[in-house]
């Protein structure tokens, strides 16, 4: 078992943008981190996300983004950055995806693998680690916003890891990068967590259902558990190889538990 978490109150800066992806504030914030240590001198960074009740979804895209509905939380912490090259080889002994350094966001990994990380996590530090809920998720990309992205109404590559050649909402195009970039490179929502846009999709909990009929109100996964079939789960964020609009807070995509695709990682969770 590793030693005990350290906390530490850390000061970044947040940026919004006007509707041509201009910054037009910053403003320096402080956030609340835990650190864990999780071997060969690899930290694993959580940052502590404050309870509250926000309003989920978006009625004016995709119908499984519907009903818009009230969800509270109770405080928790989750990853800074998704989890990294490094720290998968940490945990796990092996690594996988396309990045070229040991900060590089996870790729290639599925629902199950990401799970047997959480697992192999939690037994290793004695603390109970998961993959977040979506509510979670979709409550800590926001950090209070309820614009498209937690800039603003667009995004552009200087501000994203996307494709840039697919932009949204009258924003400008921009550099494709075509791979992941190093966790961190670009500007942090206003509770200080990293590359909720762009980047890597990351897993959920949850089983997806095509919309928010039958969604938890209370912050819990639905069907959290693995069955003996295949039914899909939830990824959220977008990804480095993916369109503008498949960035913003709202967006839900899917994949079966099993199988893994470039651009595709996870962060991590754990109750306060």
């Amino acid at each position: 078992m590793s030693s005990a978490p350290h906390l530490t109150t850390y000061t970044f800066e947040t940026v919004s943008v006007d509707g041509n992806g201009e910054i037009i504030d910053r403003q320096l914030v402080t956030a609340e981190c835990l650190t864990e240590r999780v071997g060969d001198g690899i930290t694993l960074d959580l940052v502590l996300i404050p309870g509250g009740t926000f309003m989920m979804g978006d009625s004016r895209h995709h119908q499984d983004e519907q009903p818009i509905h009230q969800v509270t939380l109770a405080p928790f912490y989750i990853g800074k950055y998704p989890i990294t090259q490094a720290q998968y080889r940490s945990i796990m002994g092996e690594n996988m995806g396309v990045g070229v350094g040991a900060d590089y966001p996870i790729e290639q990994v599925n629902w199950d693998d990401a799970l047997e990380f959480c697992r192999k996590l939690s037994h290793q530090t004695g603390q109970q680690y998961s993959l977040p809920g979506e509510s979670q998720w979709e409550y800590a990309c926001r950090a209070t916003t309820t614009t498209s992205f937690y800039f603003g109404d667009i995004i552009t590559p200087n501000l994203v890891n996307y494709n840039g050649d697919y932009p949204y909402n009258g924003a400008p195009t921009g550099e494709n990068r075509g791979q992941a970039t190093p966790v961190g490179s670009f500007p942090p929502n206003t509770f200080g967590l990293y590359d909720m846009h762009g980047n890597v999709w990351e897993w959920c909990l949850d089983e997806y259902q095509s919309n928010y009929l039958s969604a938890p109100t209370d912050g819990r996964a639905l069907n959290p558990h693995r069955s003996a079939g295949n039914l899909k789960r939830v990824m959220r964020g977008g990804a480095w190889d993916y369109v503008a609009k498949g960035c913003r807070s709202t967006v839900r995509c899917s994949l079966a538990p099993t199988i893994r695709i470039d651009g595709c990682g996870f962060r991590v969770v754990l109750a306060k």
